[in-house]
């Protein structure tokens, strides 16, 4: 299909009417048996600039006929799937202009609506699939009704009248963090295996993070990285994602799995394709032994700070600092 092919179709149209024109531009491409580029980049520079002036029922039209097609517009397809999914379905179940990684995004980007639609398509990546399973049933374990940290701490123990007084701040945390780590474990005598339901670290992260509650997540990451409850959540805790991006690579997940677990903790982080463009560039570019060597640095400034804290002044009276605060200024500092 050459550009005079295009613009005889707008000649057969009358002025200003789009909607016609729309329609008629990808009916013409979707009858060619092999599009060049040229033809390819064609549609996409006619139908793009009309595509806020058309009805819905017109996208639904043109989503439907592009599913069929082997060659369709990437740039095209990629905005219909941003549409409500009684438009995108046809393109969410059947096109091959979707990858991966565009698939993912919309689910982060749409939850469940598209994700089901996601779901019908045939020879569906197990990753995928494995995240709208998530999605369908947030939590694979049986746990209590959301809690306050506070809430979670167990009571300690009668004993004598010299320890009958509130726990300190840290052994309250630590005491939490256990009992958020035995939520997630098995009962009975599997409750000693230190995974999620005996499966991988990136299935632990996933199923907590997509639950939503942060401790969980963080109690998760701390364990995989070997680090403590409080630098844990310092990652988790910034603005933004790089601290996270860092931990991720360390653990040398998949890109797609480390956008995964990226989006469910900061969703706001991926307002549009191109900020997910950036997070993979990044986490590509970000040699795994650059992330181990962060993730060192944690730790050693974890054992620095246990030290301190311990170790008696002048005065012998020892140092009681706040182990979030300082893992926090470690981690900007770094």
């Amino acid at each position: 299909m050459s550009s005079s092919d295009f613009r005889q179709i707008a000649i057969r149209t009358e002025a200003g009417k789009a909607e016609r024109l729309f329609r008629a531009a990808v009916s013409a491409f979707c009858s060619l048996t092999r599009p060049s580029r040229r033809e390819i980049a064609q549609l996409e520079d006619l139908t793009l600039p009309l595509f806020d002036e058309v009805s819905i029922e017109s996208r639904r039209y043109v989503a439907a006929a592009l599913s069929e097609c082997d060659y369709a517009p990437t740039a095209l397809v990629r905005r219909l799937a941003e549409e409500p999914v009684e438009i995108a379905a046809p393109l969410l179940t059947r096109s091959n202009a979707l990858s991966d990684i565009d698939l993912i995004a919309l689910i982060g980007r749409h939850g469940l609506p598209h994700a089901r639609a996601i779901a019908r398509r045939k020879e569906l990546n197990p990753t995928i699939a494995d995240l709208i399973r998530a999605l369908e049933r947030p939590t694979l374990v049986k746990t209590r009704p959301p809690e306050t940290v506070t809430k979670l701490t167990p009571k300690p123990e009668p004993v004598a009248k010299a320890d009958t007084d509130r726990p300190t701040s840290g052994e309250a945390a630590e005491n939490a963090r256990r009992r958020l780590r035995s939520m997630m474990r098995p009962t009975g005598d599997a409750a000693d295996v230190n995974t999620f339901l005996g499966q991988p670290a990136y299935v632990k992260l996933r199923e907590t993070a997509l639950t939503g509650n942060a401790a969980f997540f963080q109690t998760a990451l701390a364990d995989a990285l070997e680090i403590d409850f409080a630098t844990a959540r310092s990652v988790t805790g910034q603005s933004g994602y790089a601290a996270l991006l860092v931990a991720l690579r360390a653990l040398d997940l998949s890109e797609d799995r480390a956008f995964l677990i990226a989006v469910a903790v900061h969703p706001g982080e991926f307002p549009h394709p191109q900020a997910i463009r950036l997070f993979l560039d990044r986490y590509r570019l970000l040699h795994r032994e650059a992330a181990l060597d962060k993730v060192r640095a944690w730790k050693a400034e974890t054992l620095s700070r246990a030290i301190r804290d311990n170790a008696p002044d002048a005065s012998g009276v020892e140092h009681q600092a706040s182990n979030s605060d300082a893992a926090s200024a470690s981690l900007k500092a770094s």
